[in-house]
Parts: C-alpha cells; structure tokens; sequence
C-alpha cells in the first residue's frame, strides 16, 4: 500500500447535491451542484479565498468577513462561504478594493493576538499566518491598546487576560490566541453534537467557555474537532507542543471499536505526532474520538514486552530468549500435546484486534498446520448470534448498510447498544440525524445517553427488565401484525410468504400482545404500541443493536427477532434502514469474515462443505478436517477434563474477557503449553508458557473489516518494536511446526484470501489505495464493492421468518440474589483496558464502579461512593458504588475495563442456546457494603505479582 498522502484541501463549506450551476469566477468558467457556496466553487476550480471561520467540516457562518468577494450586479462586498451559486453569476475574488478590505480585517485580528510565531507551537500549521501572508499583511497601524493576550495592562493586571487552560491532559486551550472565529463552538455542535462550548460576553469581551473554568471538569468528550478546527494554537495538541509539527502522514485505521475510523497518523521523523482523522475516511467523514484521536501512547509505554519470553512452569519466573528458542519451545510444546494427547488437543485463539491477514494466518495455521479445526476467536463471546441470527434469515452474517445510510434514516431503534460510549463517532452522526428530525427509540434497561441528545426532541425509551429482549421484539411485532402495519408487497416479493404466514400467526397470539408481557418486561404497554407504531410508519426505519443483544442465553433468537421487523415493515435493500450490529472490536467483523469460527473456512462455509473444503486442501496442499472444531468454552472444558493440553492465544485476553473467571483460570492451568501473542504481559499470561511479543496497529501493514463490512487499509507508520509483525510471529510458528510458508509482505496474504473467499474475491492493495476502502462482497458482480445489502433479493433467495418463542434465562433472581446485573462500556476505555489503561484516558474513569438505583441503596445502607460486596452464584468481587437513576430498581450495571476488580468472576457460564455466546447482560447478584477489596482480590493481586516476574537479564 501507498505509505504517503497528499492533503486534501478545505473547500471552506461542505458538498451539496443538486442541479448544475454555470458561473464565472476570475474569468474562468465553472460548473457546480445548486447550493455550492462561491467559495467552494472557487476551490473546486483551485482558486483560494482568503477565510478564517470557514472550513468545509462545518456549515457556513460568515464572521470573519476575510471571504469577501465582488458579484456583478450585486451591491457591496459579499462573504463568499455564505453566498450560494446562482446561474451565470460573475464573480472576481482578487481586485485592489478586495485586497485593501481582507488586510483592514487582518490588523484586526493581529492587533489583538500575541505576535509570538517563532515559538508559538502552530507555527508552520497556523491558518492565521497563512491569512496574513496571503492578504499581504506586512505591518499593523493600530497602536499598542486594550488586548487579550498581554498579562498586565498599563494599570496592573490585564482584566480581559485569561490564563492558558491545560487541565485536558491531550490539549490545551489558551484564550490569549483566540479569534471568536467559533469553529470549535460549531465543530462541538455540528459535528460532535455535545454543545459542550459557548461563547461568553459580547463584542470584544468575547471569549470562548466551557462554562465550567476548565475542560477537564466540563461537558467536553475529548473528541477533538474542536482542536481540528481551530484555526490557530488557541487549541493545540500537547504532542505538537512537545515535539514539533508534524512533517509527513500515513492514512491507517484505527485500532479500536467496530466504526473504522481513518486517521492521518502524522509524524516527524519516526516519532508519531498526533492522530488526525482522514476527511477522506467514508466510516467516519472527519471527525474522532477521543480513544482513536488521543489515546494511542500505550504504542510506548513501558509495559510493553519487547522480547520474547518461556518458562517450564507458571510458577517460574519468565526467561527472556531470542525469538528462535521461543518459537522452538513453542513447537515442541504444541508437538508434544499432539502426540501424547491427539491431533485435537491443541488449537488456537485469533483476535478481533488483529488485522485480516493475520487471523486468516490464525486460522490457518490450525486447519492446516496443526491439523485441527480447534480456532475460535472473541468475537464467541460477542457477536457469534449476529452471525447465526442473520445467516439464518438474510443468507449472510454481517450488517446491511454504510454508515452513510444514517444520514437518510427517519427512525432509529437503538438495541441493547450505547453508542455515545461504545461507537462515539457514530452515534455523532446519528444525533446529527436526530437533531434534522429523525425519532429514536431505545431499547435498554439504562438510561443511555442517546436520549439526551441536546436539541432532539422527545426520545421514546423502553427500559425493560434484563432478558425479556425477545418478548419485547414479539410484542412489537404483535403491534404490527394485528393492526396491519407490515408492508404486504415486500413480504410477497422478497420474504417466504408461507413461513411469514406462520410467522404472522405466532406473533398476532394475545400471550405476546403489549398487555401480555408488561409484567415480564416492566415496559408499559402503551410505549411498546407506540414503539411498534413509530417504527412500523417511518418512512426509513433502521435498526440498530450491540452486546445487550447477543450476550444473552436468546441472543440468536433476538437477531432473528430483529431481522423479522426489518422483512415485515420492509425496512431493507435501501438507504436508511436495514439491520445493523454495531460491533465491539475493530476486526471483529474481519475476524469472522476470515473463517475464526471452529464451524467455518474463511467466507462463512461450512467445514462440512466438500466444495468450499477442496478449495482450500488445493490451495494449501493438505487434507481438512469435516468435522467442527472446539470451542472456547469447550477448549476450557475439556483442558479441565485432561484432553486438551495446548493454546496459542493472539491478541486476546480471555481471562478478563470471558464469563466464569475462575473456571477460565482453572481450563488454562490444566494445560501444558499457554502461548501468549500480545503487547502486555496481560490476566491470561499469569498461566502462559510462552510469551512471544506483539505489534501495535501502527507497526504493520494489513487490512481491519469494520461494522459496516468496510475493509479499511492499516498502514505501517513505525518499524515493530520487537522486530517482527504479528503476521510473521505467525508464519515463524507455522514453521517451527513445519510449514513452508513464505509470505514476505500481507498483500500476497490478501491475494490467497481473495483467491478462496467469494466476498473478498475483488480485493486487492492496488484497490484499496485507488477507493480507500471497499464494503465486500466485492467480486465481479460488484467490482466496486457493496454499501447496501439485499437490493433486489437476500443473499439465500428468499427472506426467512422464523418463530422467536422467548424463553426466560435460567439465571433467575431469589432472596439470596435480587438484583440483576447487567455490564457495558465507558467512552473513554476500551474493553479490556489494556490498551486505554496505559494512557490518559484513565483520568476520566480509573476504576469500574457499580451503578445502583437510590433506592435499593437505601434499602442496604448504602451511599455514593461506598465500597460494596459485589455476589453471584458464580463468585464476588468488590468496587465502588456511585448511585444513578439511570439505571431501574431492582438493576445494577457496571464495566469490565478493569482487572482489579475483575467483574466477569460474577458472571455465570450460561451461554446462547445456539453459539455459546457468554449471558453477561443477566446475573443474579446481591449487592452488601464491604471494607474494601475481597479477600479474592487481595489473593488474585498477589498471584499476579507472582506471576509476572521476569528474570534479571545476564
């Protein structure tokens, strides 16, 4: 892939679609869509006006009047980024009149800015020295007066001075460089949709606030459009203030949740100086958050392992080794497992954070090195329902739309998902929508904070009780069945008609009506009907889901209960509906798409598939097993039982990830040979053998697949620290076990997935570096790739409707146990925490608390703040409590970013009745006050200590 970019000019105002307009500009002749404004049809024909409070990220405001321009016919001096094109207008933006005003404007600006260019940090990437150069600004008139930026005034102190803000431990803000251009205020409104900034004062008292005194304590996601917009160092990147601007850029993807976000990742030297999103990138148009924006240090913090490491016990201390003896070590390991124990005693892990071509090698590497279809990844414990739910009813496992398609979008139903904290740039567009008029109705027991949208409107929120999702999905389709809203001609074109038959008279039965289950769901009947109502007449209605789905014992009958509404109300096959799981992870969709599932070869066909099964033995030279595979759950099962002896685990964490702590850390201390691929000596490396060293997302080349089916080029921006890339850790193993393979760079990876993988047939680098991205399937049908699904017809012919009979979770609550407990995610860490914990982002949430409900605090003498006893079936932990309403009585909801507290040691192992997809979302719990850590804690912190020694080097 092309490592370099070319920057991409600002227009000065967003794109607009419409009929062709014809005018002149400087003589030149111009055509552009209706609603062009004049500035940006001058930048389209490369001509540059002068602007400030433009920028092409943000609609047109007109206050600094740096813009203005000569029209025939027109009277004055019109700002070119508020005036729109109009048909044979003629336009001059260079005369002497034009020059004399813009530089008038300019010693406004300067008389009141600090003339500090050769130190201050934005020198270099100032747009305000850019202004100045380019209007020919050589000298100020205006004599030495009141100001902003001197400390004293004649008198003392300077009451209009404000001193530089640097509580936001990425950026600082300092007023004494601010022109009230308000591109940060419109950047957090327009773009991010936080309203987090204002302006106070009047005139030339203007200033811009957080209303709180400092960002840190404000409104302020840490998003960072508004350090993107500003147009001077008034907000700066602290990196750029440490090391210098940047001097070079590579596009890549970021490394964390499902949207895909793309990034210059811009340098100086090999120093990596900030991230900055891609304007380019088609999953998140520009903007970022704060975990992709900010938090990308732990790439060089101290934790990180950079040499490979063994030991014969995992009570032994860990030897540091050269990367042959480790991966020989590793081999005999693997070997010897086999031989004593059978060809299935051994498998593997790949990783959701890991790129295509590296899970593919995972993969592979069992099937047909090891000899074992013994490969699973985390997205098991994530999203393995989306993937059976909607190959069920649709043909294929993923999403159906871009995320372009939101813009279109007239109801949005957000399912047991967070999008503000979990997929932040997304849920930024989607408020955007929401804010133009769209509803929204959110299905959770928590109070998310979607529905707080600033400017919206009123949200319709149906807080049920945690594992009722299918009986609130059939009492909505109840609703639409009995009072006649389902789209009959797209049922008869599209779907089975026989099975919607038996179907509609599953869901029209009184026992699932609104009045029927209330009891059951704790949702009033009336806002389910309107639920139904609202969803069911939109014009565009599009759903939206995450984890509160598919981590449930029905999470793949609630996939299929939402795919049911989608066919019924005809909500698919077009912009601004569909059926879209907002995935976790930034590959988990590629790690699934790369056959990670012990069921399934690359593409999503079945071990058992002679055809898809001959493909792969031609092109890799050996014979595969029919038969599926182990597994997680039953990888630990049958390590406690004795008969599965060894693990090479890249990229995951499964002792803090996966349900059932302990019996996790039982199943892999009954194994023989733990290998463990990361960055960090993390909870599943206390019980390793191995430990071979990772590479960050920016030390490799390679492709991730987001949410949206968008494969996104990762480039490599830095040399690997421990010398190699995962893909060659991998391929060095494989041949340690006696491959021969020589791949030498991951497009010849790419090439072999292309070659078996229908969807993946069209893809190469060269593609990627002339589209960007592309959605698969990409193939000869669609050269191009593939935003919207199912168009004219589902992937498996007809559309299935299937029978969702709910079936409560046999996690109940009692007296020993009535709370239940439900988990989830914070903006600013990112699941596990092992790579958000090692940066900044820990000042915003250092610890995983517990969400309680005032009341049932009251009942237990509980308040804010206190430590509390955290108890399951399963086991207990403790943490703090903050008391919230927004959570219900009765419910308790905390995150799992921490391993201190280590949450799943309360989670049960019971699982999807169809993918065994861990239950988090329901745990029975008793909630008491506590002293502090349990006794558990304190144990499990001293084991680790134990556990994590390393040999002095000799």
């Amino acid at each position: 892939m092309k490592d370099f970019i070319i920057p991409v000019k600002d227009k000065g105002t967003p794109a607009k679609s419409g009929a062709p307009v014809c005018l002149t500009i400087d003589g030149m002749t111009i055509t552009v869509p209706e609603g062009t404004s004049v500035m940006r049809a001058a930048a389209e024909a490369g001509i540059s006006v002068p602007k400030l409070c433009a920028t092409d990220m943000l609609d047109a405001y007109g206050s600094c009047r740096l813009c203005v321009v000569e029209i025939e016919g027109m009277r004055g001096t019109p700002a070119s980024c508020t005036t729109p094109v109009r048909e044979g207008m003629v336009v001059k933006t260079q005369t002497e009149q034009l020059g004399r005003l813009r530089r008038g404007v300019m010693e406004l600006y300067i008389s009141d800015h600090p003339l500090d260019c050769l130190t201050c940090a934005a020198n270099g990437d100032c747009e305000l020295q850019d202004m100045a150069g380019a209007v020919g600004l050589r000298d100020v008139r205006y004599a030495a007066g009141e100001n902003h930026f001197e400390t004293r005034a004649a008198e003392g102190e300077n009451p209009r001075y404000i001193a530089k803000d640097g509580s936001n431990p990425y950026f600082s803000y300092d007023p004494a460089k601010c022109i009230v251009c308000m591109r940060c205020v419109r950047a957090c409104e327009e773009v991010q949709g936080t309203f987090a900034l204002t302006v106070e004062g009047r005139g030339f008292d203007a200033r811009i606030s957080t209303g709180t005194g400092d960002f840190l304590n404000s409104d302020c996601v840490s998003c960072g459009a508004c350090v993107q917009a500003c147009p001077t160092a008034t907000l700066q990147e602290k990196t750029v203030e440490e090391i210098g601007t940047p001097e070079r850029a590579v596009v890549t993807t970021c490394a964390y949740c499902g949207v895909g976000c793309s990034f210059e990742a811009q340098m100086r030297g090999d120093q990596l100086v900030r991230m900055v999103p891609w304007k380019e990138g088609k999953a998140n148009r520009g903007h970022s958050c704060v975990k992709g924006r900010f938090a990308w240090g732990y790439a060089n913090h101290e934790d990180r392992i950079l040499q490979p490491m063994i030991r014969d016990a995992i009570t032994d201390p860990w030897r540091e080794v050269s990367w042959d003896e480790a991966l020989e070590f590793s081999a005999k390991g693997i070997k010897r497992a086999q031989a004593e124990h059978g060809k299935d005693s051994v498998g593997v892990i790949t990783s959701s954070r890991c790129t295509n071509e590296e899970t593919f090698l995972v993969q592979k590497l069992a099937r047909a090195v090891m000899g074992t279809n013994n490969t699973d990844t985390c997205a098991r414990v994530c999203h393995s329902p989306t993937g059976y739910g909607l190959k069920q009813t649709f043909g294929t496992s993923a999403g159906t739309q871009d995320f372009d398609s939101v813009e279109q979008v007239d109801c949005a139903v957000v399912i047991g998902a967070n999008p503000t904290d979990g997929h932040p740039v997304f849920a930024s567009r989607l408020r955007k929508r929401m804010r133009q008029g769209a509803s929204l109705i959110v299905v959770d027991p928590r109070r998310i904070d979607l529905l707080e949208t600033p400017h919206m409107g009123e949200g319709l929120h149906l807080p049920l009780r945690p594992g009722t999702n299918v009986a609130v999905l059939t009492a909505l389709a109840h609703v639409i069945v009995t009072e006649g809203l389902f789209d009959e001609a797209f049922i008869r074109a599209r779907c089975d008609w026989d099975e919607w038959a038996d179907y509609a008279e599953f869901a029209a039965d009184p026992a699932h009506s609104p009045e029927a289950v209330t009891e059951l769901t704790g949702v009033p009947a009336e806002t389910l009907r309107q639920a139904a109502r609202t969803y069911a007449r939109a014009p565009n209605g599009a759903i939206y889901y995450g984890l509160g789905v598919t981590e449930h014992s029905q999470g793949s009958t609630t996939v299929i209960a939402i795919a049911n509404l989608a066919m019924m109300t005809g909500n698919i096959g077009r912009p601004g509906v569909g059926v879209n799981p907002l995935r976790g992870q930034n590959n988990v969709q590629g790690s699934c798409d790369m056959g990670s599932f012990p069921h399934e070869l690359p593409g999503y066909r079945h071990v058992s598939d002679d055809g898809a099964r001959a493909m792969f033995e031609a092109e890799w030279n050996t014979t595969l097993d029919p038969e599926p595979g182990l597994r997680i759950p039953n990888m630990l099962d049958a390590a406690v039982s004795g008969d599965f002896k060894a693990l090479y685990i890249q990229g995951e964490d499964i002792l803090q990830s996966d349900p059932d702590t302990r019996h996790v850390a039982a199943g892999l201390e009954a194994m023989d040979c733990v290998i463990v691929h990361d960055l960090f000596l993390n909870e599943t490396a206390r019980y390793a053998h191995v430990f071979l060293p990772g590479s960050t997302f920016l030390e490799k080349d390679g492709t991730f697949t987001n949410a949206e089916r968008r494969i996104n080029p990762v480039r490599r921006v830095m040399a690997p620290k421990a010398g190699l890339a995962d893909w060659e850790v991998t391929q060095a193993l494989a041949n340690a076990l006696g491959a021969d393979w020589n791949y030498t760079h991951p497009s010849q990876i790419m090439d072999e997935i292309a070659r078996t993988t229908p969807s993946f047939a069209g893809v190469t680098y060269e593609l990627l570096d002339a589209q960007g991205s592309i959605q698969w399937p990409c193939n000869a049908a669609h050269p191009e790739g593939s935003p919207v699904m199912h168009i004219d017809g589902f992937v498996r012919g007809k559309g299935r409707f299937i029978r969702t009979a709910y079936i409560a979770t046999e996690e109940r609550t009692g007296p020993r146990f009535p709370l239940l407990l439900t988990t989830g995610r914070i903006l600013s860490q990112y699941n596990v925490g092992a790579q958000t914990r090692r940066t900044e982002n820990s000042v915003w949430h250092g610890e995983d608390l517990l969400e309680m409900h005032p009341h049932d605090a009251e009942t237990r003498g509980i308040s804010d703040g206190n430590w509390v006893r955290l108890a399951s079936r399963a086991g207990e932990t403790s943490l703090r409590v903050t008391l919230t309403d927004r959570v219900s009585p009765g419910v308790v909801y905390t995150t799992f970013h921490h391993p201190d507290t280590q949450a799943n040691v309360v989670t049960t192992d019971n699982s999807d009745w169809a993918t065994n997809c861990p239950e988090y979302k329901v745990t029975a719990v008793q909630v008491a006050l506590s002293n502090g850590p349990s006794s558990w804690q304190e144990l499990y912190e001293a084991q680790s200590v134990l556990t994590r020694q390393i040999e002095p080097a000799q």
